[in-house]
């Protein structure tokens, strides 16, 4: 696949004619997940497209193809849940990849207990060799994805807000996914103790500094990587708007006034002094987890929330636009962008804006849709596959 040097005239290397560095999956396998009993799909590095009914697969592939990168994938789904077999039991998502190091194979999935009384657990391999946490997906392989149900992004509450972002920034710091998850994990841990009223300070304590260490490092995280993409977001692409964004909360405003460690200082005491507050009202009451991705229609100058349906639809695939254009000129490979339904909602101008940019970027798009003649732009340009009851053939 050849890639168009003009659209990366914001790259350093765009007046050699330089291509993006690429990122590609070469070979898929999935065992028992979802409605797939075992499959093996060979592709090439352009976009591909997945194409048939309802109901038929197309999700669950992308779905597959989100655990490559570290999270809980793109349905949030237990691991229990993404399974064929009735029992729960164990799956496997299996990849070759094309990287800027090489060819890279990937394999994770959920395994059996070693013994009766252990729970299955999920399990990462990086070229044959088990790796110490998901985490570490997160070193090789960015992914990005849209789906119709984040359609109501900007209308929804902070939490569906905070996790798209902390998306966008795992793809650029992918220690962020460690540093969400402990910082999670400690906040569970301090509300159970509030909840049974529990008052040990050696306990708070222990869950406070890890609140404040992970905390101040995942709100730092975030706070540059919208600070990278809201200037990536202002130029727009196309016809496509252009959007400002900006966090807001607390912690992020202590992230932009002071030095970190006075930050991580700063929510310590915060955090012991409200104990008896959170544990009145069920909720810790200071914290990352409070803060909200702020974006603006700038087109409009409007928040994003109170654009149409349509506009804010555009606005979304822009910013993911802008972020596969930040991770590619940062990372020195593009993300795997997983487009769910992403065609039928696009007027044709947009449509079109959206294939060539995709195909201008080297991003390997997996983009689904019913409807085979709304990529027709892309003929010649992208494999396009047909999937139906689990099973996959070329269109």
């Amino acid at each position: 696949m050849t890639v168009s040097a003009s659209a990366l005239a914001y790259s350093p290397d765009a007046a050699s004619g330089a291509a993006p560095a690429l990122l590609a999956v070469r070979q898929v396998r999935l065992t028992d997940f979802r409605n797939y009993r075992q499959l093996r799909l060979d592709c090439g590095g352009e976009p591909v497209v997945l194409v048939g009914p309802n109901g038929a697969g197309k999700t669950n592939l992308l779905e597959a193809l989100s655990f490559l990168a570290p999270g809980r994938g793109l349905r949030r789904a237990r691991l229990d849940e993404v399974t064929r077999r009735p029992d729960g039991s164990a799956w496997a998502v299996a990849a070759t990849l094309d990287t800027p190091e090489g060819r890279l194979a990937i394999g994770t999935g959920l395994e059996p207990g070693r013994s009766e009384a252990s729970l299955p657990r999920r399990v990462v391999r990086i070229d044959g060799r088990p790796a110490a946490s998901q985490t570490a997906l997160g070193q090789h392989v960015a992914a990005v994805w849209l789906t119709p149900q984040l359609d109501r992004l900007f209308l929804d509450g902070a939490g569906e807000r905070r996790r798209f972002l902390d998306r966008l920034v795992t793809a650029l710091h992918p220690e962020h996914a460690g540093d969400v998850a402990a910082y999670e994990h400690a906040l569970r841990q301090r509300a159970r103790l509030l909840a049974e009223g529990n008052r040990d300070p050696h306990w708070f304590t222990a869950l406070e500094d890890t609140m404040a260490r992970h905390g101040v490092a995942l709100a730092a995280n975030r706070a540059d990587t919208v600070q990278r993409l809201d200037a990536a977001a202002r130029l727009g692409v196309g016809p496509f708007p252009r959007a400002a964004l900006a966090m807001a909360g607390e912690v992020d405003g202590w992230i932009a006034a002071m030095a970190a460690l006075d930050a991580e200082d700063r929510l310590r005491a915060a955090l012991s002094a409200s104990r008896l507050r959170d544990a009145e009202a069920g909720t810790t009451s200071t914290g990352p987890h409070r803060s909200d991705l702020a974006v603006r229609h700038l087109d409009l100058d409007l928040p994003a929330a109170e654009g149409s349906t349509g506009q804010q639809k555009a606005l979304l695939v822009s910013i993911a636009l802008a972020h596969a254009r930040l991770v590619t000129l940062s990372r020195g490979r593009p993300p795997l962008l997983l487009l769910d339904e992403i065609a039928a909602h696009l007027d044709a101008e947009r449509r079109a804006a959206l294939f060539e940019e995709v195909v201008a970027l080297g991003v390997q798009s997996w983009m689904t849709g019913t409807d085979a003649e709304l990529f027709k732009p892309l003929a010649g340009r992208a494999q396009v596959l047909r999937v139906a009851d689990g099973a996959v053939v070329e269109s």
